[in-house]
């Protein structure tokens, strides 16, 4: 044991979690795609009714030979003035996670809730940034929860399967 004055925190190492406790490490993050059009410039920037934005979000995970889990974040940021199209942002967002000490039926939360909440403040950074460079004000994506994502998804997939069967 290390002795500390008060108010100091013993040093953290990587290795101090016992190696059956469950841990997310980020070991890559990346753009797989991004698209940024405007196809009414510059007369879209000066219209003065703001326009209505519609967000689309994509949550994709899978496994890796090397014992690794990719996610993808998708984000498509669609705004709208009228029936025209002022500004169309698609990105997606993925990293590379080694998950250990997760029990297999709590793995699916884990990368369908937990990697995303990692891959989206810098998500969201690239598409305030992105509507920036393109004349507009900054899109700033409002926080997402994961968790309602998840379970809504697993709802509507619970009920086709009630309905096909």
């Amino acid at each position: 044991m290390t002795d500390t004055a008060a108010g100091e925190s013993a040093p953290i190492t990587n290795n101090s979690a016992p190696a059956d406790q469950p841990g997310v490490r980020i070991l890559a993050q990346y753009i797989r795609d991004l698209s940024f059009e405007s196809p009414h410039a510059p007369e879209s920037l000066r219209a003065p009714v703001q326009p209505q934005i519609d967000l689309g979000i994509e949550l994709n995970a899978q496994g890796r030979e090397d014992s690794l889990y990719e996610v993808e974040l998708k984000l498509t940021a669609r705004a709208t003035r009228e029936t025209e199209t002022v500004f169309h942002i698609e990105l997606a967002y993925a990293g590379l996670f080694q998950i250990v000490g997760v029990a297999a039926a709590d793995l699916e939360p884990v990368l369908m809730i937990e990697c995303p909440r990692y891959l989206f403040p810098f998500a969201r950074r690239m598409i305030a940034d992105l509507s920036t460079e393109g004349g507009f004000p900054p899109f700033m994506l409002e926080p997402i929860d994961f968790a309602a994502v998840y379970a809504a998804r697993r709802a509507q997939a619970a009920g086709q399967v009630a309905g096909n069967a």
